[in-house]
Formats: C-alpha cells, structure tokens, sequence
C-alpha cells in the first residue's frame, strides 16, 4: 500500500505540472505588442485644444468598418509634428478657427488592411460616398491606395479647420443613405470643418489642393489651411487638401507597425 500511495502521489504530482505547463503555455508565446519609439506622443498631451475626430476608429471612412490597428481614437505623432501643430494651433485660435485631426500614425497593420479591401472588388458598401466616379478596380493604378503609407513613419496627419465655438456632429449610422463627398457641403455628411469643397478622404480629382474647379471660399479654406501649416514646416500633398507631411521626418524610411492607443506612449 505505501508504494501504490507513493506512485498515486508522483503521479498526481505530474498531472497538476503538466496542467499548469498547458495553462501558462499560450501566455508564454504570445508576442507581446510593440511600442512606439520614445519619440512619439500623444498630440493631446501637446495640445488639449486641437480638435480630433479619428475616423477610422469607426464606420464611417471608406471601408466601412474600423480599421485594423486601431485601438482607441488617439492621434499619435512624432514629437516635432505634434509641436508644429500647437504653433499652427495658437495662430489659428486667434482667428477664432482650430484645428482638427481626422488621421496621424497609422500602423502598417491597417494599410495592409486598406490594401486586402481594394483588392475585393465585390464590396463597395461606401462607394456612394467616398469614390463614387472611381472604378475600385483603379485604386492601386490611381494612387489612392498603396502598401505603404508616409502616416506610418508618424509625421503625417489629415486635418481641415473649424470654425469655433464647435458644433457637435452626428455619429455615422452604418447602412444610412450616402452621399457623395464632392456634393454640396449641405447635402453631404455633416462636418463641422469649414467648407473644403469635399468631404475628407474624397477619392476624386476635386479633392486636389489647388484643383481649378475649386474656386471662392473653399478655395480660401484651402489655401488658409496650406499656408499655415507651410509656416510651421508642413508639405502639403497635392492630390489631398487634408494631407501634410512634417519636414524633416524624424523616420523617414522606417514603417512602424504599434497599435493606436495610449498605451503604445505611455510615459512618453
């Protein structure tokens, strides 16, 4: 009976290890998720007052879903893109204008995801608003999508201007009606930037800065918008009234791939 109560003991002992090897063991090879250099922060903690509406943490781009990567609406930059947007930030509030970010660091994960859905050409679910005169099938051959993006290297940012005090806009209501986003400011989907002549993220000619169609005011709210951030180091890309590069960027050939949340700059 003593070695039957010994055996029974050595082996009870191996079950509980070999149970607590399987528990630990998914822990143990999970990766844990990189973190931004300790050159990126937070744009809220160098300027509060910069108005941010993330818009692919939502339904509401041209995906239609969030998009992957990001985590919780945050904008995340490199620390001298987020200090020349609280310079061009406190010329703008003295007009009586903000700023507002609607894009900044995005990981590699989502324009992998970008690139995945333009590739399936059956689900046009956003086409009505964001490139209703564009074949997706030309996506890749018209530059609006690429497998790489400058957002990811982290000093650059989409914006427009609003006009303050704010007004509050609506929430996106998956399978709504939509509406072009070159329509009239009126009649597209509501945004409290000041008129741009498109709505962001618009996949159309009329979304090029200087196009001459574009003429007025919203012509103005553009240059308004390109000469300020010009003054305070930012390019401006051509094609996309909303788009601007820091100069110089602090990582120019490095794609990063941290997730979108404060975590990923905590302590920064």
């Amino acid at each position: 009976m003593t070695r039957l109560a010994s055996a029974l003991r050595a082996l009870a002992t191996a079950a509980v290890a070999l149970l607590a090897v399987t528990a630990a063991s998914p822990t143990a090879q999970a990766k844990p998720e990189p973190k931004a250099p300790r050159e990126f922060v937070s744009l809220r903690s160098v300027d509060s007052t910069i108005i941010q509406e993330m818009r692919y943490t939502t339904a509401h781009n041209f995906v239609g879903v969030p998009v992957d990567g990001y985590r919780q609406p945050v904008c995340i930059l490199t620390r001298p893109a987020a200090n020349a947007l609280h310079k061009a930030q406190t010329k703008l509030l003295r007009r009586g204008y903000s700023l507002k970010v609607y894009d900044c660091y995005r990981p590699q994960r989502a324009v992998d995801h970008f690139v995945r859905w333009a590739k399936d050409l059956d689900d046009e679910a956003m086409k009505a608003e964001f490139y209703p005169r564009v074949d997706k099938a030309r996506l890749f051959a018209d530059g609006y999508i690429a497998e790489k993006s400058g957002h990811s290297r982290g000093s650059t940012v989409d914006l427009t201007i609003v006009k303050l005090p704010a007004k509050a806009t609506r929430p996106y209501v998956p399978g709504e009606q939509l509406v072009p986003c070159y329509a009239p400011k009126a009649e597209r989907f509501p945004d409290n930037s000041v008129d741009m002549g498109t709505g962001y993220d618009c996949f159309d000619t009329l979304s090029h800065t200087d196009d001459p169609r574009i003429q007025g005011t919203q012509r103005a709210n553009r240059q308004l918008l390109k000469g300020l951030l010009g003054e305070v180091g930012f390019v401006n890309l051509a094609e996309e009234w909303w788009h601007f590069t820091y100069k110089p960027e602090p990582y120019p050939d490095t794609y990063f791939d941290f997730p979108v949340a404060r975590r990923s700059v905590s302590g920064h």
